[in-house]
């Protein structure tokens, strides 16, 4: 039998596919490091917490733990904001800090530090980032099977209904090669009834954002409904008009006192632009234009879903190219400062216009946005407070990617 021999960079891939075949989600770290060890590279990887505010390094038995790091301020942070490697050094003890995304998702990052000197940093860069893909795919395979992971991204407890809501919820960042979807929720360990959804079929789009009636478990069992019930006939190949009955039926059907979510329903034909929609008691959406914030989209007006309006309107807007559409929950307009005034959908335009001509991604870009209300608001949040922003542009795309 032919023996079949590999280099010792593909010889490191194939590595940590059967080191990380049986492990559990903890040890994933531990495989990284020991199937770089031999090409004289040091590794430790880091996850973002849940508010995004700082990297929390993975542990590996036997070693000693790092220090947590900001995601301001700091290179491993630049890296983590700009998807984008950021490299101290030209030769042996050259540092790199890799983004560790899950296709598009954002992880965290990868700290490589370098301990030899025969070889091109800049092939080797590229390298790395490809290895350092092949170990986000990995993380976001395991993380289901444990707590380990989840716990290193958590600073405090996550409510009953936070845990149900998040565990319903699709990852934040999604892209294809002409849209961009990214999702923000705060406050993360206690939201109350907001959720997200979305979903790509063929040239077809389908995004939601949902705010169940009140807060606490109540509120997130009546939004995990509405979600189930968008999903449910979606699935079944149902239009638009078809899946907000079906939300109207099954939260009539389960919640006999009064309960309602009010809701933002889309349909975007990626090879069009053919934007069509439902606004069930909603915020309406910002639509971005050439960086600008052109205006409001007021159409498809109906009562809240629930609340048995058995008119229907599903109104149209044509995009154009590199638009951008922000969704959003009355959190975060209505977040007020010690003065009582309020955050506004004029602020959430100027910062969300200064954000697209940074040509800051997506996922950053609601980061920031997200951030900005919390250090507005004046003490704890009184509603849940959730942004997505869907951009109809291969760019859009391109910039998530490391």
């Amino acid at each position: 039998m032919t023996q079949v021999t590999y280099d010792p960079w593909h010889a490191a891939l194939l590595d940590l596919l059967h080191l990380t075949q049986q492990a559990q989600d903890d040890q994933v770290a531990e495989c990284v490091s020991a199937a770089l060890r031999p090409l004289g590279m040091e590794t430790t990887c880091y996850l973002v917490d849940e508010e995004q505010r700082h990297l929390h390094p993975l542990a590996e038995h036997g070693k000693t733990p790092a220090d947590p790091l900001g995601v301001e301020n700091t290179l491993a942070g630049r890296a983590f904001t700009s998807v984008d490697t950021q490299r101290v050094g030209d030769g042996s003890g050259s540092r790199l800090w890799v983004p560790l995304v899950d296709g598009t998702e954002r992880l965290g990052v990868v700290e490589i530090v370098l301990r030899r000197d025969d070889c091109d940093i800049e092939a080797l860069q590229d390298w790395c980032e490809s290895y350092v893909g092949l170990v986000g795919h990995l993380l976001a395979v395991k993380m289901p099977y444990g707590d380990s992971l989840q716990q290193v991204r958590r600073t405090r407890p996550m409510s009953v209904a936070g845990e149900l809501l998040l565990s319903t919820l699709p990852p934040l960042t999604f892209t294809s090669d002409r849209l961009a979807i990214s999702a923000v929720l705060e406050p993360h360990y206690d939201i109350g009834g907001d959720a997200f959804d979305y979903a790509l079929d063929g040239e077809t789009a389908w995004f939601c954002v949902l705010d169940g009636m009140g807060r606490g478990l109540r509120a997130a069992v009546m939004t995990v409904t509405a979600l189930a019930a968008i999903r449910a006939a979606r699935r079944d190949a149902r239009g638009l008009y078809a899946i907000a009955q079906a939300v109207e039926d099954a939260l009539r059907d389960q919640f006999p006192d009064t309960a309602y979510v009010t809701g933002l329903l889309c349909e975007l034909h990626t090879d069009t632009g053919r934007l069509r929609f439902i606004s069930a008691g909603h915020p309406a959406p910002l639509l971005l234009r050439h960086g600008r914030a052109v205006r409001e989209l007021e159409g498809g007006r109906r009562l809240p879903l629930g609340l048995d309006d058995s008119t229907i309107e599903v109104a149209e807007e044509t995009l154009e190219p590199g638009d951008r559409l922000l969704l959003y929950t009355d959190g975060i307009v209505e977040a007020c400062d010690r003065h009582g005034e309020m955050f506004g959908v004029e602020r959430l335009a100027d910062l969300t216009e200064r954000a697209a001509q940074a040509r800051l991604p997506a996922p950053e870009t609601l980061r920031g946005l997200a951030h900005r209300v919390a250090e507005f608001r004046d003490g704890p949040p009184r509603d849940d407070a959730t942004l997505m922003l869907v951009e109809w542009s291969a760019e859009a795309a391109r910039r998530a990617l490391p």
